[in-house]
């Protein structure tokens, strides 16, 4: 199963930016096909954070907007939506141990071990911040399209 970084769901909501096209060709194969796909829940709740933030975007999505989007993709039928579940918090120590990280990258790490404790055969994502965590294939699907 493969998983779908914020980014990605941002260029697929934002008609205004470069990837959008791609990102939308993508998320929409996911969301219409009949392999399982993934959103970890920080995914999404990063999604709702960027899109309506008024210092990323001069006409942010309005929240509404932005909810009608996330709707949309939880009423896939083959979404699978990535948790802390029991025994998270060692996947995610190992994470932290393995990549040295701190501070902001934290939240990367999160994101990782979520991948990770759900057995994510790759994460796709345009973020090359992810390539830091031992044990998560990723990669930008845009890329060559």
């Amino acid at each position: 199963m493969i998983a779908l970084d914020t980014n990605l769901l941002v260029y697929a909501h934002r008609l205004d930016l470069d990837w959008h096209g791609c990102a939308l060709d993508i998320v929409r194969s996911c969301a219409e096909g009949k392999d399982s796909w993934a959103v970890p829940w920080p995914c999404l709740h990063e999604f709702l954070a960027v899109v309506t933030h008024r210092r990323i975007f001069k006409q942010p999505s309005t929240l509404e907007q932005a909810l009608r989007q996330a709707r949309a993709w939880l009423s896939s039928p083959t979404i699978v939506l990535l948790n802390e579940t029991e025994g998270y918090f060692s996947v995610f120590e190992r994470v932290l141990m393995e990549s040295q990280v701190s501070g902001a990258k934290i939240h990367d790490a999160r994101i990782a071990a979520l991948c990770i404790a759900h057995g994510v055969s790759e994460l796709w994502t345009a973020d090359r911040d992810f390539s830091r965590f031992p044990g998560l294939r990723t990669r930008n699907p845009m890329v060559g399209k």
